[in-house]
């Protein structure tokens, strides 16, 4: 890759406010906020952050609660049928979060002054600091994001000719800010996987990812499996030994993870 079409060095980050374990200012919230005191309507903030109308009330709904009073007054009547306006205590702390996030932001500059040395080891850097429970963690590209009226379904590419299925809320994808392009994070429990072997046979699940048996790790009831489906990826199953000496699974074997859409949570990054 040529020099002019590596993409620079930049750190970014943003400044979230917490009540306890709970965060409740993140920049999305301040952005709907700063965007209700400009438009004076809930519902012109939310189209102009890119929000559902109920997203936005349940982010107001959230905040009001962890501040321990209203952030967000809503006004009823007049020539333009009601609106809603921030109270003083908002104010303040849309005016607080400001000033935070622009000295921030200076910081942020001054460390993107440093030299990474590979972009490459950046990407990496920044997905091994994402901690979760799921023993599969996958990050990709969103190919597609399909909207229904309640659920959502998201197509996001892992590596050439392989994708990974995941359904959502809409609500969910519409908060995590989903689109075409950009990357996401997959995360996808051991237990949630079933193990079969290639066949004919038609099953409804999404997804359904070929690759060959790597290790079985077996305990007192269950054994572990690995399954490297490309020579970056592999996939982790929890299986019981009984299913294992019935399919008559063995490392070097071919063999396919079978996952639901609904199993697969998402995560973004960017």
């Amino acid at each position: 890759m040529s020099s002019e079409n590596t993409p620079s060095f930049e750190l970014a980050g943003s400044i979230w406010f917490r009540s306890g374990t709970l965060n409740w200012g993140n920049p999305r919230r301040m952005a709907l906020l700063a965007a209700i005191h400009k438009h004076g309507s809930i519902s012109a903030a939310a189209r102009h952050i890119d929000l559902s109308y109920k997203a936005a009330w349940d982010a107001i709904d959230t905040m009001n609660n962890l501040a321990n009073e209203p952030l967000v007054l809503r006004t009823t009547g007049g020539q333009r049928g009601g609106g809603a306006s921030l109270t003083p205590r908002a104010l303040e702390i849309l005016e607080l979060y400001q000033q935070l996030d622009e000295a921030h932001q200076r910081f942020m500059k001054h460390l993107s002054k440093a030299q990474p040395g590979s972009d490459k080891n950046l990407e990496l850097l920044q997905t091994m600091m994402v901690q979760t429970s799921a023993r599969n963690n996958f990050l990709g590209q969103v190919a597609k994001v399909s909207l229904g009226a309640v659920n959502a379904e998201v197509t996001l590419d892992i590596g050439p000719d392989q994708s990974i299925v995941a359904s959502i809320t809409r609500e969910s994808a519409e908060n995590l800010g989903l689109k075409k392009g950009m990357r996401a994070l997959a995360f996808l429990k051991a237990s949630s996987i079933i193990i079969g072997l290639p066949s004919e046979c038609k099953l409804s699940a999404r997804n359904q990812i070929e690759g060959v048996i790597t290790r079985i790790e077996s305990g007192a009831i269950s054994a572990e499996l690995s399954l490297d489906i490309s020579e970056k990826h592999r996939i982790t199953a929890v299986v019981s030994l009984e299913s294992i000496q019935q399919l008559g699974l063995k490392e070097g074997q071919h063999a396919t993870a079978i996952f639901k859409s609904s199993s697969v949570l998402l995560g973004t990054i960017d």
